[in-house]
Protein backbone atom coordinates (compact mmCIF):
# COMPACT_ATOMS: atom_id res chain seq x y z
CA UNK A 1 0.00 0.00 0.00
CA UNK A 2 0.95 3.29 -0.90
CA UNK A 3 1.80 5.58 2.48
CA UNK A 4 0.36 8.42 0.87
CA UNK A 5 -2.96 7.30 0.99
CA UNK A 6 -2.65 6.02 4.40
CA UNK A 7 -3.98 8.60 7.07
CA UNK A 8 -1.31 10.26 9.51
CA UNK A 9 -0.77 10.09 12.96
CA UNK A 10 0.80 13.13 15.44
CA UNK A 11 3.82 11.77 16.83
CA UNK A 12 5.48 14.57 19.46
CA UNK A 13 4.56 17.00 16.10
CA UNK A 14 5.36 15.37 13.89
CA UNK A 15 2.50 14.17 10.96
CA UNK A 16 3.43 10.87 9.35
CA UNK A 17 1.85 7.31 9.60
CA UNK A 18 2.00 5.33 12.47
CA UNK A 19 5.01 2.42 12.84
CA UNK A 20 2.31 -0.75 13.27
CA UNK A 21 -0.47 -2.65 11.65
CA UNK A 22 -2.77 -1.42 8.86
CA UNK A 23 -6.35 -1.07 9.67
CA UNK A 24 -9.23 0.26 8.08
CA UNK A 25 -11.90 2.37 9.98
CA UNK A 26 -15.37 1.49 8.62
CA UNK A 27 -18.62 3.39 8.37
CA UNK A 28 -21.42 1.66 10.47
CA UNK A 29 -23.87 2.23 8.63
CA UNK A 30 -22.52 0.67 5.18
CA UNK A 31 -19.81 -1.45 6.60
CA UNK A 32 -17.96 0.78 3.82
CA UNK A 33 -14.11 1.84 4.58
CA UNK A 34 -13.92 5.40 5.81
CA UNK A 35 -9.94 5.61 6.44
CA UNK A 36 -7.10 3.59 6.34
CA UNK A 37 -3.81 4.00 8.56
CA UNK A 38 -1.46 2.44 10.50
CA UNK A 39 -1.82 2.13 14.18
CA UNK A 40 0.91 3.67 16.66
CA UNK A 41 4.07 1.23 17.39
CA UNK A 42 5.33 0.85 20.84
CA UNK A 43 8.37 2.94 19.09
CA UNK A 44 5.63 5.54 18.47
CA UNK A 45 4.56 5.60 22.09
CA UNK A 46 7.97 6.24 23.35
CA UNK A 47 8.68 8.96 21.31
CA UNK A 48 4.67 11.09 21.45
CA UNK A 49 5.55 10.84 25.49
CA UNK A 50 9.41 11.61 25.52
CA UNK A 51 8.53 14.64 22.99
CA UNK A 52 5.80 16.07 24.84
CA UNK A 53 8.18 16.15 27.83
CA UNK A 54 10.41 17.60 25.98
CA UNK A 55 8.25 20.31 24.43
CA UNK A 56 6.68 20.88 28.23
CA UNK A 57 10.35 21.64 29.66
CA UNK A 58 11.23 24.17 26.81
CA UNK A 59 8.36 25.02 24.86
CA UNK A 60 6.90 27.66 27.03
CA UNK A 61 3.45 26.73 27.31
CA UNK A 62 3.73 25.92 31.26
CA UNK A 63 5.50 29.46 31.75
CA UNK A 64 2.60 31.34 29.70
CA UNK A 65 0.23 33.63 31.62
CA UNK A 66 -3.29 31.69 32.17
CA UNK A 67 -4.66 34.57 29.97
CA UNK A 68 -1.79 33.50 27.34
CA UNK A 69 -3.27 30.38 27.20
CA UNK A 70 -6.70 30.91 27.26
CA UNK A 71 -6.54 33.03 23.82
CA UNK A 72 -4.89 30.20 21.89
CA UNK A 73 -8.06 27.75 23.72
CA UNK A 74 -10.17 30.34 22.96
CA UNK A 75 -9.54 30.69 19.04
CA UNK A 76 -9.43 26.36 19.36
CA UNK A 77 -13.65 26.87 20.15
CA UNK A 78 -13.42 29.64 16.62
CA UNK A 79 -11.73 26.98 14.35
CA UNK A 80 -13.42 24.39 15.46
CA UNK A 81 -17.43 26.29 14.87
CA UNK A 82 -15.89 27.48 11.67
CA UNK A 83 -14.89 23.91 10.91
CA UNK A 84 -18.59 22.50 12.55
CA UNK A 85 -20.16 21.13 9.41
CA UNK A 86 -17.39 19.47 8.67
CA UNK A 87 -16.40 17.88 11.69
CA UNK A 88 -20.47 16.73 12.36
CA UNK A 89 -19.99 14.39 9.05
CA UNK A 90 -16.57 13.36 9.78
CA UNK A 91 -18.10 12.58 13.24
CA UNK A 92 -20.63 10.74 11.64
CA UNK A 93 -18.83 8.60 9.44
CA UNK A 94 -16.61 7.94 11.96
CA UNK A 95 -19.11 6.28 14.74
CA UNK A 96 -22.43 6.32 12.47
CA UNK A 97 -24.46 9.04 14.66
CA UNK A 98 -27.07 10.73 13.25
CA UNK A 99 -26.10 14.30 11.88
CA UNK A 100 -28.37 15.77 14.06
CA UNK A 101 -26.70 14.36 17.66
CA UNK A 102 -22.98 14.88 15.82
CA UNK A 103 -23.94 18.56 15.31
CA UNK A 104 -24.35 18.62 18.42
CA UNK A 105 -21.46 17.03 19.95
CA UNK A 106 -19.32 19.56 17.66
CA UNK A 107 -21.02 22.25 19.36
CA UNK A 108 -20.05 20.36 22.60
CA UNK A 109 -16.64 20.54 21.81
CA UNK A 110 -16.38 24.37 21.08
CA UNK A 111 -17.85 24.90 24.30
CA UNK A 112 -15.51 23.07 25.96
CA UNK A 113 -12.61 25.07 25.06
CA UNK A 114 -14.30 28.10 25.55
CA UNK A 115 -15.48 27.12 28.85
CA UNK A 116 -12.01 26.05 29.99
CA UNK A 117 -10.19 28.96 28.61
CA UNK A 118 -12.07 31.28 30.51
CA UNK A 119 -11.84 28.54 33.28
CA UNK A 120 -7.81 28.97 33.03
CA UNK A 121 -7.81 32.69 33.09
CA UNK A 122 -9.78 33.15 35.99
CA UNK A 123 -8.29 30.57 38.51
CA UNK A 124 -7.60 32.46 41.62
CA UNK A 125 -5.26 30.81 43.88
CA UNK A 126 -4.91 31.72 47.43
CA UNK A 127 -3.57 32.98 50.78
CA UNK A 128 -4.22 31.30 53.62
CA UNK A 129 -5.26 33.07 57.00
CA UNK A 130 -2.42 33.79 59.30
CA UNK A 131 -1.43 30.95 62.05
CA UNK A 132 1.71 32.84 63.03
CA UNK A 133 4.50 34.67 61.52
CA UNK A 134 4.56 33.86 58.05
CA UNK A 135 2.36 34.28 55.13
CA UNK A 136 1.16 30.99 53.53
CA UNK A 137 -0.15 30.92 49.73
CA UNK A 138 -1.99 28.28 47.68
CA UNK A 139 -0.56 27.72 44.47
CA UNK A 140 -1.30 25.09 41.53
CA UNK A 141 1.19 24.37 38.50
CA UNK A 142 0.66 21.73 35.43
CA UNK A 143 1.88 18.47 36.27
CA UNK A 144 3.99 17.55 33.04
CA UNK A 145 2.69 15.14 30.31
CA UNK A 146 -0.61 13.45 30.69
CA UNK A 147 -3.06 11.07 29.13
CA UNK A 148 -6.19 10.74 27.52
CA UNK A 149 -7.95 7.64 26.61
CA UNK A 150 -11.25 8.58 25.09
CA UNK A 151 -14.36 6.24 24.16
CA UNK A 152 -16.06 5.63 20.84
CA UNK A 153 -19.28 6.66 21.52
CA UNK A 154 -18.73 10.29 21.92
CA UNK A 155 -14.91 11.00 20.18
CA UNK A 156 -14.96 15.10 19.85
CA UNK A 157 -16.93 15.78 22.51
CA UNK A 158 -15.12 13.31 24.83
CA UNK A 159 -11.40 14.34 23.39
CA UNK A 160 -12.11 18.14 24.08
CA UNK A 161 -13.48 17.67 27.87
CA UNK A 162 -10.27 16.18 28.64
CA UNK A 163 -7.64 18.11 26.33
CA UNK A 164 -9.18 21.31 27.33
CA UNK A 165 -8.53 21.54 30.59
CA UNK A 166 -5.23 19.70 30.56
CA UNK A 167 -3.73 22.45 28.03
CA UNK A 168 -5.67 24.98 29.83
CA UNK A 169 -3.60 23.57 33.08
CA UNK A 170 -0.61 23.96 30.55
CA UNK A 171 0.12 20.57 30.36
CA UNK A 172 1.01 18.45 27.55
CA UNK A 173 -1.09 15.56 26.35
CA UNK A 174 -0.81 12.24 24.76
CA UNK A 175 -4.72 11.00 23.49
CA UNK A 176 -5.51 7.73 22.58
CA UNK A 177 -8.51 7.51 20.59
CA UNK A 178 -10.75 4.53 20.46
CA UNK A 179 -9.55 2.15 17.81
CA UNK A 180 -12.28 1.93 15.69
CA UNK A 181 -12.82 6.08 15.60
CA UNK A 182 -9.78 7.92 15.35
CA UNK A 183 -10.66 10.71 13.21
CA UNK A 184 -12.26 13.16 15.44
CA UNK A 185 -9.43 13.00 17.56
CA UNK A 186 -6.56 13.72 14.77
CA UNK A 187 -8.78 16.59 13.93
CA UNK A 188 -8.62 18.42 17.11
CA UNK A 189 -5.09 17.97 17.23
CA UNK A 190 -4.98 19.74 13.80
CA UNK A 191 -6.88 22.42 14.88
CA UNK A 192 -5.06 22.89 17.87
CA UNK A 193 -2.13 23.62 16.39
CA UNK A 194 -3.23 25.81 14.26
CA UNK A 195 -4.62 28.13 16.78
CA UNK A 196 -0.93 28.21 18.51
CA UNK A 197 -0.57 25.17 20.59
CA UNK A 198 2.96 24.94 20.44
CA UNK A 199 4.24 22.04 18.21
CA UNK A 200 5.08 18.78 20.06
CA UNK A 201 2.85 19.63 22.94
CA UNK A 202 0.14 17.42 21.81
CA UNK A 203 0.17 13.78 20.42
CA UNK A 204 -2.33 11.22 19.02
CA UNK A 205 -2.02 7.45 19.14
CA UNK A 206 -3.98 5.16 17.64
CA UNK A 207 -4.23 1.33 17.69
CA UNK A 208 -5.39 -1.28 20.45
CA UNK A 209 -5.88 -0.31 23.97
CA UNK A 210 -4.29 -3.24 25.40
CA UNK A 211 -0.72 -2.30 23.27
CA UNK A 212 -1.25 1.52 23.35
CA UNK A 213 -2.97 2.18 25.95
CA UNK A 214 -1.22 0.23 28.37
CA UNK A 215 2.16 1.42 27.17
CA UNK A 216 1.04 4.70 27.82
CA UNK A 217 -0.45 4.52 31.33
CA UNK A 218 2.63 2.58 32.31
CA UNK A 219 4.80 5.10 30.78
CA UNK A 220 7.64 6.64 33.92
CA UNK A 221 6.77 10.09 32.50
CA UNK A 222 3.03 10.48 32.05
CA UNK A 223 1.67 11.98 35.67
CA UNK A 224 -1.48 11.77 34.95
CA UNK A 225 -4.48 9.48 32.97
CA UNK A 226 -8.10 10.64 32.21
CA UNK A 227 -9.59 7.47 31.04
CA UNK A 228 -13.46 6.89 29.30
CA UNK A 229 -14.51 3.41 28.98
CA UNK A 230 -15.53 0.41 30.27
CA UNK A 231 -15.60 -0.51 33.78
CA UNK A 232 -12.68 -3.57 33.33
CA UNK A 233 -10.13 -1.39 31.67
CA UNK A 234 -10.67 0.85 34.03
CA UNK A 235 -10.08 -1.08 36.93
CA UNK A 236 -6.51 -2.27 35.20
CA UNK A 237 -6.04 1.34 34.69
CA UNK A 238 -6.47 1.61 38.06
CA UNK A 239 -4.13 -1.06 39.16
CA UNK A 240 -1.27 0.13 37.35
CA UNK A 241 -1.97 4.18 38.33
CA UNK A 242 -1.57 2.29 41.96
CA UNK A 243 1.81 1.14 41.50
CA UNK A 244 3.05 4.67 39.97
CA UNK A 245 1.13 6.54 42.73
CA UNK A 246 -0.32 8.32 39.97
CA UNK A 247 -3.94 10.24 39.93
CA UNK A 248 -6.44 9.14 37.38
CA UNK A 249 -9.79 9.93 36.33
CA UNK A 250 -11.77 6.82 35.64
CA UNK A 251 -15.17 7.39 34.33
CA UNK A 252 -16.33 4.08 33.42
CA UNK A 253 -20.16 2.13 32.80
CA UNK A 254 -23.61 2.25 33.90
CA UNK A 255 -26.84 0.48 34.71
CA UNK A 256 -29.04 3.79 35.61
CA UNK A 257 -31.99 3.55 36.87
CA UNK A 258 -35.33 5.70 35.93
CA UNK A 259 -38.20 6.14 38.28
CA UNK A 260 -41.82 6.97 36.90
CA UNK A 261 -44.02 7.98 39.87
CA UNK A 262 -47.77 7.56 39.47
CA UNK A 263 -47.64 11.40 39.56
CA UNK A 264 -45.59 12.23 37.09
CA UNK A 265 -46.09 14.48 34.09
CA UNK A 266 -46.98 11.57 31.47
CA UNK A 267 -46.08 13.00 28.18
CA UNK A 268 -42.72 14.43 29.94
CA UNK A 269 -41.70 10.74 31.26
CA UNK A 270 -42.59 9.49 27.99
CA UNK A 271 -39.98 11.40 26.14
CA UNK A 272 -37.34 11.73 28.62
CA UNK A 273 -37.57 7.85 29.39
CA UNK A 274 -37.55 7.32 25.25
CA UNK A 275 -34.78 9.95 24.46
CA UNK A 276 -32.78 8.75 28.16
CA UNK A 277 -32.22 4.89 26.80
CA UNK A 278 -33.01 5.35 23.14
CA UNK A 279 -31.02 8.32 21.75
CA UNK A 280 -27.34 7.34 20.89
CA UNK A 281 -29.02 3.86 20.08
CA UNK A 282 -27.90 3.08 23.49
CA UNK A 283 -24.57 3.72 23.41
CA UNK A 284 -23.95 6.10 26.37
CA UNK A 285 -22.71 5.38 29.63
CA UNK A 286 -25.54 7.35 31.45
CA UNK A 287 -28.02 5.38 29.48
CA UNK A 288 -31.29 5.08 31.38
CA UNK A 289 -31.70 1.53 31.27
CA UNK A 290 -33.41 0.21 34.05
CA UNK A 291 -37.04 1.57 34.38
CA UNK A 292 -38.79 1.64 37.63
CA UNK A 293 -42.71 2.34 37.25
CA UNK A 294 -45.30 2.88 40.05
CA UNK A 295 -47.46 -0.24 40.23
CA UNK A 296 -51.01 1.94 39.59
CA UNK A 297 -49.80 3.36 36.55
CA UNK A 298 -47.16 0.74 34.57
CA UNK A 299 -49.70 -0.93 32.17
CA UNK A 300 -51.06 2.54 30.63
CA UNK A 301 -47.20 3.59 30.76
CA UNK A 302 -45.98 1.28 28.79
CA UNK A 303 -48.09 0.86 26.17
CA UNK A 304 -47.71 4.82 25.78
CA UNK A 305 -43.48 3.81 26.13
CA UNK A 306 -43.63 0.54 23.88
CA UNK A 307 -45.83 2.82 21.17
CA UNK A 308 -43.21 5.41 21.34
CA UNK A 309 -40.48 3.14 20.77
CA UNK A 310 -41.80 1.37 17.79
CA UNK A 311 -42.19 4.60 16.17
CA UNK A 312 -38.64 6.00 16.33
CA UNK A 313 -36.85 6.53 13.15
CA UNK A 314 -34.06 4.03 13.11
CA UNK A 315 -32.03 4.73 9.37
CA UNK A 316 -29.58 6.37 7.31
CA UNK A 317 -27.09 8.48 10.15
CA UNK A 318 -26.80 11.25 7.11
CA UNK A 319 -30.46 11.63 7.03
CA UNK A 320 -31.82 14.41 8.75
CA UNK A 321 -34.79 13.12 10.20
CA UNK A 322 -33.14 9.80 11.57
CA UNK A 323 -33.00 9.12 15.49
CA UNK A 324 -31.39 5.71 15.83
CA UNK A 325 -28.75 5.01 13.67
CA UNK A 326 -26.64 2.04 13.34
CA UNK A 327 -24.59 0.28 16.09
CA UNK A 328 -20.74 1.06 16.40
CA UNK A 329 -19.76 -2.57 14.63
CA UNK A 330 -21.23 -5.85 13.82
CA UNK A 331 -19.70 -7.12 16.48
CA UNK A 332 -21.19 -5.18 19.07
CA UNK A 333 -24.80 -5.97 17.91
CA UNK A 334 -24.17 -9.52 18.46
CA UNK A 335 -23.27 -9.08 21.81
CA UNK A 336 -26.69 -6.79 22.20
CA UNK A 337 -28.95 -9.82 20.97
CA UNK A 338 -27.26 -12.39 22.99
CA UNK A 339 -28.57 -10.26 26.19
CA UNK A 340 -31.44 -9.58 24.49
CA UNK A 341 -31.56 -13.90 24.42
CA UNK A 342 -30.47 -13.69 27.97
CA UNK A 343 -33.64 -11.75 28.96
CA UNK A 344 -36.24 -14.06 27.44
CA UNK A 345 -34.16 -17.14 28.73
CA UNK A 346 -34.56 -16.16 32.08
CA UNK A 347 -38.05 -15.24 31.62
CA UNK A 348 -38.30 -11.55 30.07
CA UNK A 349 -41.01 -10.58 27.55
CA UNK A 350 -40.16 -8.32 24.88
CA UNK A 351 -43.11 -5.87 24.40
CA UNK A 352 -40.99 -3.94 21.60
CA UNK A 353 -37.96 -4.29 18.98
CA UNK A 354 -35.86 -7.54 20.05
CA UNK A 355 -34.36 -7.81 16.06
CA UNK A 356 -32.93 -6.09 13.27
CA UNK A 357 -34.99 -3.61 11.24
CA UNK A 358 -36.45 -5.56 7.77
CA UNK A 359 -35.03 -3.59 4.14
CA UNK A 360 -32.83 -3.52 2.17
CA UNK A 361 -31.45 -0.22 3.30
CA UNK A 362 -30.35 -1.86 6.51
CA UNK A 363 -28.73 -5.00 5.14
CA UNK A 364 -24.96 -3.60 5.19
CA UNK A 365 -24.89 -1.77 8.50
CA UNK A 366 -25.16 -2.32 12.31
CA UNK A 367 -28.90 -1.77 13.21
CA UNK A 368 -31.16 -2.75 15.69
CA UNK A 369 -34.49 -2.08 16.69
CA UNK A 370 -35.33 -0.05 19.92
CA UNK A 371 -35.90 -2.75 22.72
CA UNK A 372 -38.11 -3.25 25.55
CA UNK A 373 -38.00 -6.27 27.78
CA UNK A 374 -40.52 -6.49 31.19
CA UNK A 375 -41.68 -9.37 32.92
CA UNK A 376 -38.07 -9.45 34.58
CA UNK A 377 -36.65 -9.13 38.23
CA UNK A 378 -33.81 -6.49 39.12
CA UNK A 379 -31.46 -9.62 40.35
CA UNK A 380 -31.47 -10.74 36.51
CA UNK A 381 -28.21 -10.52 35.02
CA UNK A 382 -29.94 -7.75 32.07
CA UNK A 383 -30.95 -6.10 35.15
CA UNK A 384 -27.37 -5.90 36.09
CA UNK A 385 -24.71 -5.78 33.50
CA UNK A 386 -24.22 -3.01 31.31
CA UNK A 387 -25.38 -4.06 27.98
CA UNK A 388 -24.62 -0.42 26.30
CA UNK A 389 -27.11 -0.51 23.30
CA UNK A 390 -30.97 0.47 23.02
CA UNK A 391 -32.10 -2.12 25.63
CA UNK A 392 -34.59 -0.85 28.70
CA UNK A 393 -35.56 -3.34 31.17
CA UNK A 394 -38.84 -2.37 32.68
CA UNK A 395 -40.33 -3.66 36.17
CA UNK A 396 -43.48 -2.31 38.23
CA UNK A 397 -43.03 -1.16 41.65
CA UNK A 398 -45.27 -0.42 44.69
CA UNK A 399 -43.01 -0.22 47.66
CA UNK A 400 -40.95 3.31 48.14
CA UNK A 401 -39.06 1.98 50.20
CA UNK A 402 -38.26 -1.15 48.25
CA UNK A 403 -37.67 0.97 45.57
CA UNK A 404 -34.73 2.94 46.89
CA UNK A 405 -32.93 -0.59 47.49
CA UNK A 406 -33.81 -1.61 44.18
CA UNK A 407 -32.44 1.27 42.17
CA UNK A 408 -29.09 1.20 44.34
CA UNK A 409 -28.60 -2.87 43.60
CA UNK A 410 -25.76 -2.47 41.02
CA UNK A 411 -21.94 -2.43 40.97
CA UNK A 412 -22.98 0.66 38.99
CA UNK A 413 -23.90 4.58 40.52
CA UNK A 414 -23.23 6.64 37.87
CA UNK A 415 -26.77 8.30 36.79
CA UNK A 416 -30.11 8.27 37.60
CA UNK A 417 -33.66 10.04 36.46
CA UNK A 418 -36.47 10.87 38.68
CA UNK A 419 -40.30 11.77 36.95
CA UNK A 420 -42.77 13.31 39.36
CA UNK A 421 -44.47 16.54 39.92
CA UNK A 422 -43.88 16.38 44.16
CA UNK A 423 -40.70 18.34 44.54
CA UNK A 424 -40.07 17.13 48.29
CA UNK A 425 -40.62 13.71 46.94
CA UNK A 426 -37.95 14.24 43.71
CA UNK A 427 -35.54 15.48 46.46
CA UNK A 428 -35.75 13.10 49.16
CA UNK A 429 -35.32 10.31 46.16
CA UNK A 430 -32.76 12.60 44.20
CA UNK A 431 -30.75 12.26 47.62
CA UNK A 432 -31.42 8.60 48.57
CA UNK A 433 -30.28 7.41 44.96
CA UNK A 434 -26.75 6.20 44.53
CA UNK A 435 -25.70 7.93 41.62
CA UNK A 436 -22.88 10.36 40.76
CA UNK A 437 -25.88 12.57 38.32
CA UNK A 438 -29.82 12.70 38.97
CA UNK A 439 -32.11 14.07 36.83
CA UNK A 440 -35.50 14.96 37.83
CA UNK A 441 -38.30 15.72 35.39
CA UNK A 442 -34.88 15.39 32.02
CA UNK A 443 -32.68 13.05 31.70
CA UNK A 444 -29.46 12.90 29.43
CA UNK A 445 -29.15 16.80 30.04
CA UNK A 446 -25.10 18.40 30.29
CA UNK A 447 -23.44 21.27 31.29
CA UNK A 448 -20.09 21.90 30.68
CA UNK A 449 -20.11 23.74 34.10
CA UNK A 450 -21.35 21.10 36.07
CA UNK A 451 -19.44 18.28 37.48
CA UNK A 452 -19.55 14.71 36.27
CA UNK A 453 -18.28 11.63 37.14
CA UNK A 454 -19.60 8.30 38.85
CA UNK A 455 -19.33 5.87 42.25
CA UNK A 456 -18.04 2.60 42.82
CA UNK A 457 -17.80 0.79 39.48
CA UNK A 458 -19.00 3.69 37.55
CA UNK A 459 -15.14 5.59 38.44
CA UNK A 460 -13.17 7.42 40.36
CA UNK A 461 -12.79 11.20 39.82
CA UNK A 462 -14.91 13.99 38.20
CA UNK A 463 -14.71 15.81 35.42
CA UNK A 464 -15.88 19.57 33.94
CA UNK A 465 -16.65 22.21 36.06
CA UNK A 466 -14.90 25.54 36.36
CA UNK A 467 -12.46 23.56 39.18
CA UNK A 468 -12.64 20.28 36.56
CA UNK A 469 -8.55 21.94 35.49
CA UNK A 470 -7.53 21.38 39.10
CA UNK A 471 -7.65 17.52 38.31
CA UNK A 472 -4.51 18.34 35.87
CA UNK A 473 -2.46 20.30 37.81
CA UNK A 474 -0.65 20.28 41.43
CA UNK A 475 -1.36 22.36 44.26
CA UNK A 476 1.71 23.46 46.08
CA UNK A 477 1.85 24.92 49.25
CA UNK A 478 4.43 28.44 49.49
CA UNK A 479 5.54 29.77 53.43
CA UNK A 480 6.70 33.07 53.01
CA UNK A 481 8.55 33.62 56.76
CA UNK A 482 7.69 37.17 58.32
CA UNK A 483 9.69 36.95 61.80
CA UNK A 484 12.03 39.80 62.61
CA UNK A 485 13.82 37.43 64.98
CA UNK A 486 15.25 33.91 64.01
CA UNK A 487 13.11 31.01 65.16
CA UNK A 488 13.54 29.91 68.71
CA UNK A 489 14.05 26.77 68.53
CA UNK A 490 18.01 27.42 67.73
CA UNK A 491 18.44 30.36 69.44
CA UNK A 492 21.69 29.56 72.13
CA UNK A 493 23.38 27.31 69.00
CA UNK A 494 26.71 28.34 68.49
Amino acid sequence: MNLQDVQKICVAGEWRPGGGDVYATLYPATGETVSTLRAASLADVAEAIEGADRAFRTSGWAQRKPHERAAVLYRVAQLIRERGEELAQLQRLDNGKPISETRNLVASAAGTFQFFAAACETLEETIAPARGDFLSMSVYEPMGVVAAITPWNSPIASEAQKMAPALAAGNAVVVKPAEVTPLLALELARICEQAGVPRGLISVLPGKGSVIGDAITLHPLVRRVSFTGGTTTGKHIAHIAADKMMPVSLELGGKSPTIVFDDADLDHAVAGVLYGIFSSSGESCIAGSRLFVAHGIYDAFLERLAAGAAALRVGDPADEKTQMGPLITARHRDSIESYVALGVSEGGRLRTGGARPLGAQFERGNYYLPTIIEGVRNTMRICQEEIFGPVLVAMPFSDEGDLVEQANDSVYALAAGIWTQDYKKAWRFARAVQAGNVWINTYKQFSIATPFGGWRDSGLGREKGRLGILQYMEQKSVYWGMNDMPLPWAQGAK
